[in-house]
């Protein structure tokens, strides 16, 4: 069992993913870096607050001994909206990714097709030609 678990482990395949896993989450890292260091405080320009703090709040919260917010509900729909750029920027840069390596990969030529065989006609025609003489 040990060494079937080996095979399987080791396979190209699965190492493959294991190294595109840990470089898929360096690279959302640097988006999340890039989203949260250069696009929102951009768009927070526009809003005059820092992006990822805007929020709805529906119910107002009171402040309690040690100044701190109790009780307060709100819609943190700055966070979210960071997110959604989050994962465009992630979703377009593997979709160029995946259309690079598979504009990369040679293109499967078709296999010759075998060479056909007689058809029964010929071969009713090779008979009876074979019959005439």
């Amino acid at each position: 069992m040990l060494k079937e678990f080996k095979e399987f482990a080791m396979k190209g395949n699965l190492v493959d993913i294991a190294v595109g896993f840990v470089m898929g989450a360096a690279f959302k890292e640097v988006v999340t870096s890039f989203t949260g260091g250069i696009v929102s405080p951009l768009i927070g320009l526009i809003f005059n607050a820092d992006f990822k703090d805007l929020k709805l709040v529906i119910k107002e919260g009171v402040a309690n001994a040690e100044g701190i917010l109790e009780g307060e509900v709100s819609v943190l729909w700055g966070a979210f909206l960071t997110h959604v750029i989050d994962f465009i920027i992630v979703a377009f840069v593997m979709f160029l990714i995946v259309k690079g390596v598979n504009k990369m990969k040679k293109k499967e030529e078709p296999a010759p097709e075998p060479p056909a065989g007689p058809t029964q006609e010929e071969l009713l025609i090779e008979i009876r030609d074979l019959l005439k003489k």
